[in-house]
């Protein structure tokens, strides 16, 4: 793997997450706390009206607006449209001074505590999650999308993956997640300065990947109204087993609907508040144990 020469940190790219956006404001007034001597870091607020405004977004979801093709096509004008092609332009402006590695940061009302989550399974990403599971117990690994044409802002780089907190309400900072999110960076960090120094332990211990199977709506009716909410039994466990039969959500006139999958699987993004205008309860992971 050869060496990082330069990375980004995004926050705020929903407006209303502001772990992100309040850490990517710290680094901007100290920006020795993310500098390190063989790698330039680039502090960027990523929806910058939205965070403002203390909305997810002004027109449209920003992080579903990196395609490759609507990058390219002028006639996508809204502002979300335009910040991406901003963004773009400053990750990917040439050969020499794109970034190597992008680093996303987010917070979601599901109990997700620091997860990572991954686009791709690049051995460096691998890698460096294996490192950061091991030394930090907390952190959990996720493998969701595949980002071959992927809209998300992570896929400006083959090294883009998300930080994701939770669970904190949108609009609100929850000071121990935040200490815990610009700790996680600060480790990172370390890690690739030891990288491009080639010191970089091997870490004689397998990783936990919670791999994407699935997206799970509500139950809904013929208006598309939904009829059921998170069974209270299930709210709040995410990486924790869901076994055939087990209730899965509740009915508002209380009646349980049970998971009527022939497998075990691990929900994660349990009730995220921002997924409900996209039709998502939750998403269905499987368990990997990898040796890396």
């Amino acid at each position: 793997m050869q060496k990082i020469n330069r990375i980004a940190i995004v926050g705020g790219t929903h407006g209303n997450e502001f772990t992100g956006a309040f850490l990517v404001k710290k680094f901007e007034k100290y920006p020795n706390l993310v500098q390190k001597s063989n790698f330039e870091t680039l502090t960027i607020l990523g929806n910058p009206q939205a965070f403002n405004a203390g909305r997810r977004y002004i027109e449209k979801d920003l992080n579903r607006c990196f395609l490759h093709e609507n990058l390219q096509n002028s006639n996508l004008t809204s502002y979300e449209d335009i910040r991406a092609k901003e963004i773009a332009k400053i990750l990917k402006e040439d050969n020499q001074t794109n970034v190597d590695l992008i680093i996303d940061l987010h917070s979601t009302t599901a109990n997700m505590g620091l997860s990572i989550i991954l686009g791709n399974q690049h051995p460096f990403l691998l890698r460096l999650s294996t490192y950061l599971s091991a030394i930090n117990p907390l952190v959990k690994v996720c493998y969701t999308i595949p980002e071959n044409g992927s809209n998300f802002l992570r896929s400006l780089s083959e090294l883009g993956f998300v930080i994701e907190v939770g669970a904190v309400a949108q609009g609100v900072l929850n000071a121990d997640l935040f200490q815990k999110t610009e700790q996680l960076i600060y480790t990172i960090l370390d890690y690739l300065e030891k990288h491009n120094h080639g010191k970089i332990a091997e870490i004689n211990q397998p990783l936990t990947l919670y791999k994407f199977i699935s997206t799970v709506d509500y139950p809904r009716n013929e208006n598309g109204e939904i009829q059921a909410m998170i069974h209270p039994d299930l709210q709040f466990r995410d990486y924790e087993p869901l076994n055939p039969g087990d209730p899965l959500f509740l009915t508002l006139d209380g009646k349980a609907i049970a998971y009527e999958g022939t497998s075990t699987v691990y929900p994660i993004f349990i009730n995220e508040a921002a997924y409900y205008e996209k039709g998502i309860a939750m998403l269905f992971t499987e368990k990997q144990i990898l040796s890396i």
